[in-house]
């Protein structure tokens, strides 16, 4: 596939222009360069006409009077038009030709398997919409889901679109203070839950954490409880009821009505830099159709392909090209449950072996974390039926992209290297698997009707080379509409730097070939391990300790995660540094927060670098931790010693880990 093939994996890897193969190019949708050229000049001068044209492959109940409505920043997709977005994912494919086709193959940590035909995903799907619909949940309701990578998630996810109401999914890595937080945001009264969950050989338990969390948030009346793994849970009489129970006594019937293009499909939380988690609003017909399209043209799907994107169903890639998009399209996915290194880290690719995966898509720290464990378990498989290889989460170093080249891919498959948000709800940046020619590390073009630009404070778009923010400026159909009951901070987040533009709160460069290359976060968000963080979030967490004065959390590069937390944290008089508060204060980060947010590095300081009027520089704190000096301006700074002492600080401990 390559005009070039590298002699080894290195950083000059990113000058190496990879080209579709000719095979490929011929079989795909977009064939080549010219053909994504006269689409994508077609999709930004006439968006409507083009957004029009993908929406009419979905099913409408009533078709729309007016593609959009735009004032920013509020935007309205196929007024008028309605639709149900499960009988689009479910309902047309169990009731055609395929009905017996595996929509999901499922695989769980201990081996255990199923496979689910889309009819029979009907029923079930069909019958929990009537479980929901008994115990007294409505149109526009919450629903908080909290479950393991099982169908049964799915299933949660479709009854709710089908019946209008609003599921929001909680990671199950997640602990009871984010429960909580997301129960009193949303106003959710029906939780469904499982007992657990498998991780690494043991079980992770869920509904002791939702009992926990329903202590302090008590306006939840019903817990639908999965039996997943046989764990021991305590069951609240009238509120708690098992999934078998419920299933058994009510119809494989249900009809799909028809809801509004802009009916609320989903909350979801992702973090925000005040502390707060932010509630991203999606609706209806307009986030169907951006990840229907995604699917269709960046992962070419095929009536034949095994899809696997190996995301959790909490994060909205999981929502995106695990639930909606594939189903959509009509789809075979492969599902797992637990980690990818158990019983050690040949199991995705034993996986992808068994189900002859043709499409996967996973994350860079994964392939990182393959790449450590050695090319040994890759190389005992057979990968052949791979055609289409795709990343997500972070941006993808050029090393790793040139390991899963060529150690996954055999040097043959085209990676889509894609570029999105949970506000975006679809992917906005990313090669064209049979018409763009890749280079390691660069999502490379926006996608049809995505118009992305760099720009500087100034509003001014950046030459090539330069650094910039990540903008777009027109609408699309699968934007967010609104942070949940606040559309303020909606508005002030992601639409106040420049006037009617959506500012991505990434940084980043386009070189002269057009390609935009991702360089990270430019607010107080961490992107760990594909998980975005808000460092005020983990500063609460610390803070809530009873030895902590004041805490500060900034990100530094890690090989595996794409990004580390390192936090710094000042002490109440009567506590002192140790070992083993050193140990407490990032256990308590777990239990509060959960286990990805605990701290990697966590430094003890007498004080924190702050401006005249109390504001702490993490700029500084970032400086320290990744280069071991400060060189950037500190005329702004209140005390200068603070500097003289992290820096002290942060020797001894690089030191003492030597």
């Amino acid at each position: 596939m390559s005009t070039k093939k590298p002699k080894s994996i290195s950083s000059h890897d990113q000058d190496v222009i990879h080209k579709p193969s000719k095979d490929f190019s011929a079989k795909a949708r977009i064939p080549s360069m010219a053909a994504y050229r006269k689409l994508y000049k077609a999709s930004i001068e006439k968006p409507e006409k083009f957004w029009a044209k993908e929406a009419s492959e979905l099913l409408w109940q009533k078709k729309w009077s007016k593609v959009l409505n735009w004032k920013a920043p509020n935007a309205t997709w196929f007024d008028g038009g309605k639709l149900n977005v499960c009988e689009n994912c479910v309902d047309r494919h169990a009731a055609g030709p395929r009905k017996n086709k595996a929509a999901i193959i499922w695989e769980g940590e201990p081996g255990d398997k199923r496979i689910i035909t889309y009819g029979q995903l009907h029923k079930e799907v069909c019958r929990f919409a009537n479980v929901l619909q008994k115990n007294g949940v409505k149109a526009k309701d919450r629903v908080l889901i909290y479950m393991p990578m099982v169908p049964e998630a799915v299933i949660a996810m479709l009854a709710c679109a089908r019946i209008g109401a609003v599921h929001t999914v909680v990671f199950g890595g997640f602990a009871s203070e984010a429960i909580v937080d997301r129960l009193e945001d949303s106003g959710a009264h029906v939780v469904i839950t499982a007992d657990g969950g498998w991780r690494r050989g043991k079980v992770v338990p869920l509904k002791p954490v939702v009992d926990e969390a329903l202590v302090k948030y008590q306006k939840v009346s019903h817990v639908i409880v999965l039996n997943r793994c046989g764990n021991e849970v305590a069951m609240t009489t009238d509120r708690d009821t098992w999934w078998h129970d419920e299933m058994v006594n009510v119809s494989a019937k249900h009809e799909a009505k028809a809801f509004d293009a802009e009916h609320p499909l989903f909350v979801l939380y992702t973090s925000g830099s005040t502390g707060k988690p932010k509630g991203i609003l999606h609706t209806s017909g307009g986030y169907l159709t951006g990840v229907h399209t995604t699917c269709k043209y960046i992962f070419d799907m095929r009536d034949e392909d095994i899809y696997w994107c190996t995301a959790d169903v909490g994060w909205i890639t999981g929502h995106s090209y695990i639930v909606y998009g594939p189903l959509a399209m009509g789809a075979t996915q492969v599902m797992y449950e637990g980690a990818p290194n158990f019983p050690d880290f040949g199991r995705f690719w034993k996986m992808i072996e068994e189900y002859g995966v043709t499409i996967f898509y996973t994350a860079p720290t994964a392939i990182r974390a393959f790449i450590k464990a050695g090319d040994s378990f890759p190389k005992a498989q057979d990968l052949s039926s791979l055609r289409l290889l795709g990343s997500v989460g972070e941006p993808i170093n050029p090393e790793a992209w040139s390991w899963y080249h060529q150690k996954i891919g055999g040097g043959k498959c085209p990676i889509v290297d894609t570029w999105w948000q949970t506000e975006t709800g679809a992917i906005l940046i990313s090669p064209l698997p049979g018409a763009t020619p890749c280079k390691a590390g660069t999502a490379t073009l926006p996608f049809f009707g995505i118009d992305a630009a760099i720009l500087d404070d100034a509003g001014n778009e950046c030459k090539a080379g330069q650094d910039g923010r990540l903008v777009i400026r027109k609408p699309w159909p699968s934007m967010a509409r609104s942070i949940y009951g606040d559309k303020e901070r909606y508005k002030k987040t992601y639409w106040s730097d420049y006037p009617g533009i959506y500012t991505a709160g990434d940084g980043a460069r386009r070189h002269k070939d057009g390609n935009f290359w991702i360089i990270g976060r430019l607010d107080d968000v961490l992107n760990v391990s594909g998980h975005r963080l808000g460092t005020a979030e983990i500063e609460s967490a610390l803070v809530s300790h009873a030895a902590v004065a004041e805490a500060a959390v900034i990100g530094r590069p890690h090989e595996m995660k794409g990004q580390a937390v390192a936090a710094f944290v000042t002490l109440k008089g009567s506590f002192q540094e140790s070992p083993e508060l050193r140990k407490e204060l990032i256990g308590h980060v777990g239990k509060v927060i959960g286990a990805i947010a605990k701290p990697d590095d966590l430094h003890f300081a007498i004080g924190l670098p702050k401006t005249r009027s109390g504001k702490i520089m993490r700029r500084l704190l970032k400086e320290l931790v990744c280069h071991g000096t400060v060189t950037g301006n500190v005329t702004t700074l209140e005390d200068f010693t603070v500097i003289e002492a992290l820096q002290k600080t942060i020797q001894q401990s690089v030191a003492h880990h030597q």
